[in-house]
């Protein structure tokens, strides 16, 4: 049965409760009874959203009919909005991505990887809020991990191996790779490779999370005295150790995974999840609209 959680009365409005269906043992829950256009202006009932996507980490609702204005005004409520170096936003809403796909859509393969938004930022993005403009009618479907469950399921060796590791995180090396040498070269002076530890802290639940994935592309600190005794154990044996970490995302009792449709809405927490947009519905069209949240340092 769904959980209802009441909403504080508020002063001026009407009293109203969110109905909250988890998807997953692990992630992920559907609201009902909830507009997102109300919840950018309602003090209370936003932070009701917020406290259950602190607890969900990624949460759903349907029949979404709003305003571009109010998909930024509500994903604003949780901070700054970001820009996108490739895709570039929306010159009426800035912050807000078109994520347009259909047949004279360039081919390209980013967002069908596990990987969290902006890792190749210093302040990788804080979460984001996807809403549907057009869906295929099959396929299309998103898929997000936990990634604080990822982490707590490792052996034990393993979390010891890996406490205090810290990763290197390139733009250059996924989206500048398409690019000539001097837009990559450009591209990198721009968005220097950031590092960020293995396993991260959530700043607002205190969670460990396992926080490698597709933008990684080695350990800066591995080469050390206790992990080294000869070559073969820093190449390719830190590379292994990274393979394995960034592995534990396609685990799927750590999955949930959405079909969407017009007007449905997806908010994630992007410091403890990672997601994978399926690209599997060629030659129909998926228009995704996407407002990413300014994050803070990994620590």
């Amino acid at each position: 049965m769904p959980d209802t959680l009441p909403s504080p009365a508020r002063s001026g409005a009407r009293r109203t409760s969110v109905q909250v269906e988890p998807l997953t043992c692990t992630i992920g829950a559907e609201l009902t009874g909830v507009n997102l256009a109300d919840a950018a202006r309602d003090d209370d009932l936003f932070a009701e959203i917020k406290n259950l996507l602190l607890r969900h980490k990624v949460l759903f609702l349907r029949d979404q009919d709003i305003s571009r204005a109010d998909h930024v005004a509500f994903a604003s409520r949780f901070g700054p909005l970001e820009d996108h170096p490739v895709a570039g936003s929306d010159p009426d809403h800035p912050g807000l991505v078109r994520i347009y796909k259909d047949l004279n859509s360039p081919p390209e393969h980013y967002e069908n990887a596990l990987h969290t938004d902006g890792t190749w930022r210093t302040n990788p993005s804080m979460g984001a809020v996807l809403r549907c403009v057009e869906s295929p009618p099959v396929g299309g479907d998103t898929i997000w991990v936990n990634m604080a469950e990822a982490h707590r399921r490792l052996p034990e060796h393993i979390k010891s191996r890996i406490e205090g590791l810290r990763a290197r995180h390139s733009i250059e090396a996924t989206f500048g790779a398409v690019l000539p040498e001097d837009r990559r070269h450009a591209l990198k002076e721009r968005f220097p490779d950031a590092e960020h530890p293995v396993v991260r802290t959530h700043p607002e639940t205190g969670e460990k999370i396992l926080f490698v994935n597709a933008f990684a592309t080695h350990f800066v600190n591995y080469h050390t005295p206790e992990n080294v005794r000869f070559g073969q154990d820093y190449a390719p044996g830190a590379s292994q150790l990274l393979g394995h970490l960034i592995s534990q995302a396609a685990i799927p009792e750590y999955q949930v995974r959405w079909r969407w449709s017009p007007n449905s809405v997806a908010i994630w927490d992007n410091r403890s999840t990672q997601h994978y947009a399926v690209q599997d519905y060629w030659p129909a069209v998926r228009k995704m609209e996407r407002a990413g949240i300014v994050g803070d340092r990994p620590f």
